[in-house]
């Protein structure tokens, strides 16, 4: 833990309570983040705005969004649900950049860290629109982590899929022995990835060690994307 030093750095978490919520601010915590948990409706237009105007000076912009996903046949995906994955996952993402990136060009400092899926770089059946709206996330990162670059802010995305999580792998998922054979026959590392492991990652994402990578998508889901 000594390696990652989050001292002085103000943190500001999204879907604190969802997600991988309560592993970040454990670990960011632990590294000595000043954090802040915030719990509010992503999804409403001025939500990022008053976030930040709350906070105050933030280093590390921690974008934590997910919904459950649905697993609907594309013949029968409604607009109703695709709007709400893009609106619950996509279309914060301009808005908080809006919010909190005068203040960091201002510095010529920051981070935005995405916590993505990895259903946006594999094929899933029955997942077209959670895939769509994640692929787009990650797309929003690439561009403007390039944009970005130069102005010495950080922005990269960790695209996750078959990590620990109350979301997505809640215990009762975890326990069911067909689960269990999945694991084997589809992941690689032939277990999930723990939520610490992957908080873990996303502190070292976070910290000045990572200041070299920018724009980038890194795949945390125990090989099972390059299967």
């Amino acid at each position: 833990m000594q390696s990652i030093d989050l001292s002085g750095k103000r943190v500001l978490l999204t879907q604190a309570s969802d997600f991988m919520g309560p592993a970040l601010a454990e670990v960011f915590r632990e590294c000595g983040a000043d954090l802040i948990s915030a719990d509010g409706l992503v999804a409403e237009p001025d939500y990022p705005q008053r976030l930040l105007a709350e906070s105050g000076a933030i280093d590390v912009l921690l974008l934590n969004l997910g919904i459950p996903a649905p697993t609907t046949a594309v013949p029968e995906v409604m607009d109703d649900e695709w709007r709400h994955a893009f609106s619950a996952m996509v279309d914060p993402l301009p808005r908080f950049a809006r919010a909190v990136l005068p203040q960091m060009l201002a510095r010529g400092s920051g981070k935005i860290l995405l916590i993505g899926s990895a259903s946006a770089l594999r094929g899933m059946r029955r997942a077209s629109s959670y895939s769509a709206a994640r692929g787009a996330q990650l797309a929003w990162v690439q561009a403007v982590g390039t944009e970005l670059a130069s102005k010495g802010i950080q922005v990269n995305a960790i695209a996750q899929n078959f990590v620990e999580n109350p979301t997505y792998f809640p215990p009762e998922v975890q326990t069911n022995p067909a689960f269990q054979e999945r694991l084997k026959r589809e992941v690689p590392l032939g277990r999930l990835v723990s939520a610490r492991e992957d908080a873990m990652f996303c502190a070292y994402l976070a910290s000045q060690h990572a200041d070299c990578f920018v724009g980038q998508v890194f795949p945390v889901c125990g090989g099972w994307v390059g299967r």
